[in-house]
């Protein structure tokens, strides 16, 4: 591997060393595609973003001037395709994954164990939940400074803010995905009892034979926000509510299925 520093390498591609623009844009390959991944959803449309990042790169290589880090460039344009691939398919990804993916970071270390490993599956699930349930906004900020670890001066230029911007912005996200968890990972303890609202009953009675899907969250929402028994009851039904229609597209992910079903049970009496 050479040891020429991105700028040696920009410099050398930019005077036609076809194998310097190689290096260079292989060198930042895995950052462009985890960040489209986690963005995007799907593996399907990060591998589009990387594609199309790279391609755009090597097309506009004599463009780049240096004012910036080539990171910081690259994930530019990589939050321009999507942003425009979201546009094209109107709607989230068909596919959710989870944080501690293989497609998304490394490979769990070989002293965990099984059980260790199916416990950072779920809470990864359960991050990326919360953080597809935040506004694209907040979700772009936090994923570029807490998941991708850019400075906030490096994370400001790629969205196009003032750092100051950028902070405030940043600290409303993690108040909110804070929130989300706490939604996500509510436990028994949560306020419930509707004294038996047979509309909810017999919601839940229909949940056994189906999954919670984002026409379930609607219809529960509709019933919260007319019923006067269950709104003032129901706060820990209405917050998972709240988070599941937050969900971009029609998908809903497992640990969002998960807590609406807790939470509406949660909400009758046994």
């Amino acid at each position: 591997m050479s040891t020429r520093t991105d700028e040696q390498l920009m410099k050398a591609a930019r005077a036609g060393d076809d194998k310097a623009l190689d290096e260079v844009l292989a060198r930042h390959e895995k950052q462009v595609y985890r960040f489209g991944l986690r963005m995007c959803g799907s593996e399907e449309d990060a591998k589009e973003v990387l594609q199309e990042t790279l391609l755009a790169a090597f097309r506009g290589i004599h463009a780049f001037r240096g004012d910036a880090e080539l990171s910081t460039w690259l994930y530019q344009v990589a939050r321009t395709h999507c942003f425009r691939l979201r546009r094209k398919r109107v709607g989230a990804p068909e596919e959710f994954q989870p944080l501690d993916s293989p497609a998304a970071t490394h490979v769990a270390a070989e002293e965990a164990t099984p059980e260790m490993a199916f416990h950072a599956r779920q809470m990864g699930a359960v991050l990326q939940a919360a953080i597809l349930a935040l506004p694209e906004a907040q979700r772009e900020v936090l994923i570029l400074r807490d998941v991708e670890g850019l400075t906030a001066e490096e994370a400001a230029k790629v969205v196009g803010i003032e750092v100051r911007a950028l902070k405030s912005r940043l600290h409303r996200a993690r108040l909110q995905l804070r929130e989300h968890l706490s939604t996500l990972m509510e436990g028994e303890g949560a306020q419930g009892g509707t004294q038996g609202c047979p509309e909810l009953a017999r919601e839940l009675s229909a949940l056994a034979a189906r999954e919670v899907d984002q026409a379930t969250c609607l219809r529960l929402e509709d019933h919260l926000s007319r019923c006067a028994r269950c709104n003032k009851a129901c706060d820990s039904l209405k917050r998972t509510v709240a988070l599941c229609r937050r969900i971009p597209g029609d998908e809903v992910p497992a640990p969002v299925r998960a807590a609406v079903r807790q939470a509406l049970s949660r909400a009758l009496p046994a």
